[in-house]
């Protein structure tokens, strides 16, 4: 009997997602190497146009006690699942794609003239900012969380592992080492991370979600 294939998710899946990798006969080891914690923030110079570029941001502001008053504005958001929690919470989202650049693309191209409050975390990506300041759309920014880095050593080799941000690969780096392992990334911004660190074997997902990823990763073994 051949041994399984062994997984490592670097975030705590939920148990339907788990369960796709164990029906494929795979053992899955799981741990959050990310934690996020909201920050105080102020709301106050808060433009027409709302940016989002997680759900993280959505949740920090959804704490706020003046969060109430932000619905009335228009909001553009990366990530589909962001999307869906800002609606159900009664936002009414113009325009929403998987990728930053995609989104700051649009914003430059169809929507310049709107000023936009982009609510980020500590270490997002210069990618939409920069974009945005390149082609002079007026936009400030708060930071509403901050992601902290929680590495953790991963005793046995695993054949695959799953990267969900930039910053899940680069706490993952912090305590253990990829050889010919295989980086299952759920987007592009995470498997340029996973390059710039060396990482040889990449395989991004083709949708941008938690379980377009597994499915890349259960494809890639069977």
């Amino acid at each position: 009997m051949s041994e399984a294939v062994r997984i490592v998710s670097t975030k705590k899946l939920l148990s339907n997602q788990k369960q796709y990798l164990l029906n494929a006969g795979f053992s899955v080891v799981e741990a959050d190497f990310i934690a996020t914690k909201p920050v105080d923030f102020q709301l106050k110079d808060i433009n027409e146009t709302l940016i989002f570029s997680s759900q993280n941001g959505v949740e920090s502001v959804l704490k706020h006690p003046k969060a109430e008053e932000l619905k009335t504005k228009d909001v553009f958001c990366v990530g589909i699942k962001t999307k869906t929690l800002l609606e159900a919470n009664g936002f009414n989202v113009v325009a929403y794609t998987g990728y930053a650049e995609d989104l700051a693309e649009i914003i430059t191209l169809v929507y310049g003239n709107n000023k936009y409050t982009f609510f980020s975390g500590n270490l997002r990506r210069d990618t939409l900012p920069e974009m945005m300041k390149e082609a002079g759309v007026v936009f400030n920014e708060i930071t509403v969380y901050e992601t902290i880095l929680t590495p953790q050593k991963i005793d046995s080799k695993p054949d695959g592992i799953l990267f969900f941000s930039p910053s899940g690969v680069e706490s993952y780096l912090k305590q253990n080492k990829i050889t010919s392992e295989i980086a299952f990334c759920i987007g592009n911004t995470t498997a340029d991370a996973a390059s710039q660190s060396g990482i040889k074997n990449i395989v991004i997902a083709n949708q941008p979600t938690i379980e377009n990823t597994i499915i890349q990763c259960i494809n890639e073994f069977k």
